[in-house]
């Protein structure tokens, strides 16, 4: 089956054993955590999110049945593997009777337990049913990626609502472009998309830019004028930057929401406003909340869905395709003939780790085909910040693959021989297999 990111608290007071099912069971792809006694098992669980539970029944501290009873009562839903050297029926029955999903005896049976492991987590991760993703192209966004494909489905899904909507990361990931997606998704698609970045302009300017202005309100207002919020009624207002707002902005903002209705600058009259919100940050604003910077009212008014754009060196598969878009849009401005990119070229965008994101992605690939003189766009014409970059570290993905079964074997072999202090006899009985299939392995 192919495995996410799975997370398994293994619970044994055996802790050479414990050892063995942590090398085996990453082996496999899983990330896994150790613990030696059921109350330190409750308090994990309670810390932790956990895929799956795989208990010992004869534990000193708090045996297994008890470690399952009270893990079950803070969360039903984690399934929970028993495993017991003492086959019996009796413990069976009891295990299953207070929610075990399965149990398995020691020495254990590998096979049988990736099996058991592989059933125990079809139902915690079965996909719920998707809505019908919207169109990358359609909206300007480019890109096969899994991070794209999920981000299209959270966009697909949050379109059709009200909600506000908070798009969060880092500059240049391409924050408009969602908002924009959102709007064109959403049944207020035949109303006005206002965007304003909240960032250009001072307090004073940014009130009457959100709020409008009655004429004479203040030196220069020879006439009145609508703010955005007006401006968006019925359709959506998209408020770029909106974590570089001032605190008397963000208190003003904030009554705008809650209200729905706003006070034109020089006016005692009330409008009600009819604008579905979206707002978009390259701040962390919970981290701008504990600093006492923003507003932590606002905060949660802003936050009802929230949108996490993912930088570009977390999509790298989508480089190749976003370079094209840009040279082929770059050369017909430009009118050159270019051709594509060189190998190596090419293989300095995927390298890179794009700090600046697509916006930075998008200059690097103007410049080039300014500077080009050829047909094809190699390392010369690339900034030098590209071409003098340092190769990024390998990708987690890459760090947690699965490894060979041969491997994983190797290493459980050995796991199991540090541990009982090179005795392969000892060693033998806890791999549930014989001392002379042991050596057979040893010996290949």
């Amino acid at each position: 089956m192919t495995r996410t990111k799975v997370n398994i608290l293994v619970v044994d007071d055996d802790i050479s054993h414990c050892t063995i099912l942590q090398a085996l069971l990453r082996g496999w792809g899983y990330d896994v955590t150790l613990s030696y006694n059921g109350r330190q098992a409750l308090e994990q669980v309670r810390e932790r999110i956990f895929d799956l539970v795989l208990c010992d029944i004869r534990m000193a501290e708090m045996d297994g049945i008890e470690t399952l009873k009270e893990i079950k009562a803070y969360n039903p839903a984690i399934p929970i593997l028993i495993m017991t050297a003492f086959s019996s029926i009796e413990t069976a029955v009891e295990a299953i009777k207070s929610g075990a999903l399965d149990y398995l005896t020691k020495p254990l049976d590998f096979d049988r337990l990736e099996e058991t492991i592989s059933r125990a987590l079809v139902h915690t991760h079965q996909p719920s049913a998707a809505p019908s993703p919207v169109s990358a192209m359609q909206f300007g966004m480019v890109g096969q990626s899994p991070a794209m494909q999920a981000l299209l489905q959270e966009i697909a899904l949050v379109a059709p609502s009200n909600a506000t909507v908070l798009i969060c990361g880092e500059s240049g990931t391409g924050k408009e472009l969602v908002a924009r997606a959102l709007h064109a998704s959403s049944e207020r698609c035949d109303k006005p998309l206002v965007i304003f970045n909240c960032a250009a302009l001072n307090e004073s300017l940014l009130e009457s830019e959100l709020f409008g202005h009655e004429k004479g309100a203040f030196t220069g207002a020879d006439k009145r004028r609508e703010g955005r919020f007006e401006e968006a009624q019925g359709g959506t207002l998209f408020l770029d930057e909106i974590g570089d707002i001032s605190p008397l902005m963000q208190v003003r903002l904030l009554r705008a929401i809650q209200e729905r209705e706003i006070q034109r600058v020089g006016s005692n009259k009330t409008i009600a406003i009819d604008a579905r919100l979206i707002a978009a940050t390259h701040r962390n604003l919970a981290e701008e909340v504990a600093e006492g910077r923003f507003r932590q009212d606002l905060y949660y008014r802003l936050n009802v869905v929230t949108i996490e754009m993912p930088p570009l060196r977390q999509r790298r598969e989508d480089i190749p395709l976003l370079a094209e878009h840009f040279l082929q849009r770059y050369g017909e401005r430009n009118r050159k003939p270019v051709k594509g990119f060189t190998p190596q070229a090419m293989d300095l965008l995927i390298h890179y780790p794009w700090p600046g994101n697509i916006r930075e992605l998008e200059n690097a690939v103007e410049r080039a085909v300014v500077l080009l003189t050829g047909e094809y766009i190699s390392e010369r014409e690339l900034p030098l910040s590209i071409v003098s970059a340092v190769v990024p570290e390998v990708d987690d993905a890459e760090e947690t693959a699965i490894q060979p079964l041969v491997e994983v074997e190797k290493e459980v072999i050995l796991a199991a021989l540090e541990k009982t202090g090179g005795n392969k006899t000892e060693a033998a009985r806890q791999l549930g297999i014989t001392r002379k299939t042991l050596l057979a392995k040893l010996s290949r």
